[in-house]
């Protein structure tokens, strides 16, 4: 048995074919999912298919052109106050982050996780991108769609990390 974990690319060109509602609805849900530290649970989760905001957000930084190219992206956002284990919560949303990436594998699509967080200039574009309450900070920007083209994944073991303590 194969798993997402071993087949995900990152994907930054996309066919132009919609993606199906229920195929983002399966990939929001894997992203609650995630565990979290003292389950605070601090996301909050923008999907985006307005072609002239994701045009917008591909120009964040020299690393969001993407966004652009996605028929959908979705912004995490996490709660910037209020959270229990706050200085965690970073951690929190890279795993449920990671959970859509892995989960939108599974859906037959392809997608990038666009890093905002936690870049100044970066969080700033997107707020005002998307006109964010201020207990709200931009994450990521995870963008995808259909691949255009689809390759595999590199073998990244590497037996020589690894260091057993007997």
């Amino acid at each position: 048995m194969t798993s997402s974990i071993f087949t995900r690319t990152s994907v930054r060109k996309y066919a132009d074919r919609p993606v199906e509602q229920e195929k983002t609805e399966y990939m929001l849900k894997a992203a609650m999912q995630a565990p979290s530290a003292g389950n605070q649970q601090p996301w909050e989760f923008y999907v985006i298919t307005n072609k002239e905001v994701l045009e917008k957000l591909s120009h964040i930084s020299e690393f969001s052109q993407p966004a652009g190219r996605a028929p959908v992206a979705i912004l995490t956002v996490m709660h910037a106050t209020g959270m229990p284990y706050q200085n965690v919560a970073p951690v929190d949303m890279s795993i449920c982050t990671e959970h859509l990436w892995l989960a939108c594998d599974e859906m037959g699509l392809g997608g990038v996780w666009v890093g905002v967080a936690p870049f100044a200039d970066r969080i700033a574009k997107v707020r005002e991108i998307m006109d964010l309450p201020e207990d709200l900070m931009p994450f990521s920007i995870f963008a995808y769609g259909y691949a255009e083209k689809v390759r595999p994944q590199k073998d990244r073991f590497d037996e020589s990390r690894i260091h057993y303590i007997r």
